[in-house]
């Protein structure tokens, strides 16, 4: 990922944006709630042996005479993860689909850091590559800057795979921005339901490249599929472009409509659109900071 000084100055804009967007709805830190040691009542339950006194409900026992705890919602950091697709077809055309998505996932970093939640980076192809640890502050953002300008070698998409590592390995839930283009021959539904199985939060962008679907081919060709290497031989014909185009479109309708009978928030990322409008989009729609 190339680092200009055009490129920090529009993902500073971003979280001034952030700031004034959610302004009324969101803390200067958001947190994720579980049962604690916090100051806000979540429940109750009978009281027993060694729970701390300081806990009981004393006026519910002045008028029942029974002894009950009150349980508290404790704060704890929300954790970020960004799954990375890094395989080849992100590579093809010198890269500009896994460009696209580091930007994304930098500007989306910073606004996360920022807002001092925890933010790792977790790169993945047909394997989960080893991530970025979980970073809070806004200084950690050059780390999260050099980690995504290293380079992880790619080979083929295997989304349950590495999902399925991800989970295994990872204790804190937290929000899951996966970024991909989905291109995946055993499909992607599989690996997003083990994130959402292990309660996770999904958040999808399907990166594409537009000019992909009017490729510029006629006659008789060989194509090598970028991941398996897989060739075939075939002549393109204007009947065969359209299956293309539909095909492509399939794909991307697929995942979209996927997302939302799961109720999961999912955006179509195609490089044409410059990453600040699109992160614009994902805060209109409320994606993100929440």
């Amino acid at each position: 990922m190339k680092l200009t000084d055009e490129f920090l100055r529009k993902i500073e804009l971003l979280y001034l944006v952030s700031k004034k967007v959610f302004a009324g709805n969101l803390q200067a830190t958001r947190r994720a709630k579980k049962l604690g040691a916090g100051i806000e009542v979540a429940d109750f339950r009978p009281y027993v042996s060694g729970d701390d006194l300081r806990h009981i409900d004393w006026n519910y026992y002045s008028s029942t005479r029974e002894l009950i705890v009150r349980l508290f919602e404790e704060e704890e950091d929300l954790h970020i993860y960004f799954l990375i697709d890094v395989s080849l077809s992100m590579q093809v055309a010198g890269g500009a689909k896994l460009e696209y998505a580091k930007k994304v996932a930098a500007a989306l970093s910073y606004i996360g850091l920022a807002n001092l939640d925890r933010v790792s980076i977790v790169p993945f192809a047909e394997r989960l590559f080893t991530p970025l640890p979980p970073s809070r502050g806004r200084s950690q953002i050059w780390k999260i800057f050099r980690f995504l300008e290293e380079e992880h070698s790619g080979g083929a998409t295997n989304i349950e795979a590495s999902f399925q590592t991800f989970v295994n390995q990872t204790r804190r839930r937290g929000l899951v921005v996966v970024i991909s283009d989905f291109f995946d021959h055993a499909g992607f539904v599989e690996g997003m339901n083990l994130l959402r199985y292990h309660r996770f939060e999904p958040l999808l962008f399907q990166v594409f490249d537009t000019e992909d679907m009017n490729p510029k081919l006629k006659g008789d060709v060989e194509l090598v599929d970028c991941e398996t290497q897989e060739l075939v031989r075939l002549r393109v014909t204007p009947a065969l472009l359209r299956r293309y185009r539909k095909a492509h479109e399939e794909l991307l309708a697929d995942v979209e409509t996927f997302a939302r009978r799961k109720n999961l928030l999912y955006f179509r990322a195609p490089i044409q659109v410059p990453f600040d409008e699109l992160i614009l989009r994902v805060f209109r729609a409320g994606g993100f900071l929440r």
